[in-house]
């Protein structure tokens, strides 16, 4: 993976934090396969596609109209990559705040991200892109 992958992740969350969706989805395949963590706690297995990645923009912003991803670092792995991603927001019915740090791992090809997996841990990141830690 080149620094012009690392710098499209950090355009990626630059466009979302924006709310500029078209910028957004101009990084990202038309087939992504897009796991977050809370669609693994809704049972559900991805998100596929543009319309699945719209379908996850509305509602994450329904539930957390402030959420911001501030991205700490960007690892270069070839076509792979894993960052950690700083996560912050309030309830749409809360003013009780939350902030969390995730790990993303995606993979590129053709300069765009054709898979993106949000994970709780390093660990689980790498296990994900199927690395070992």
């Amino acid at each position: 993976m080149s620094q012009e992958n690392v710098e499209r992740i950090r355009r990626a969350f630059d466009a979302f934090n924006r709310r500029d969706l078209d910028a957004f989805l101009a990084l990202i395949d038309l087939e992504v396969e897009f796991t977050t963590r809370f669609k693994e706690m809704e049972g559900g297995p991805y998100y596929r596609g543009h319309d699945g990645v719209r379908d996850w923009w509305r509602d994450l912003l329904a539930i957390f109209p402030d959420f911001r991803v501030e991205v700490l670092e960007v690892r270069d792995l070839g076509d792979l990559a894993v960052a950690i991603l700083r996560v912050r927001g309030h309830g749409v019915d809360s003013d009780v705040p939350f902030e969390e740090t995730l790990w993303g791992a995606g993979e590129f090809r053709h300069g765009k991200v054709v898979w993106w997996q949000t994970c709780r841990t390093e660990a689980e990141a790498l296990e994900a892109a199927g690395l070992r830690e």
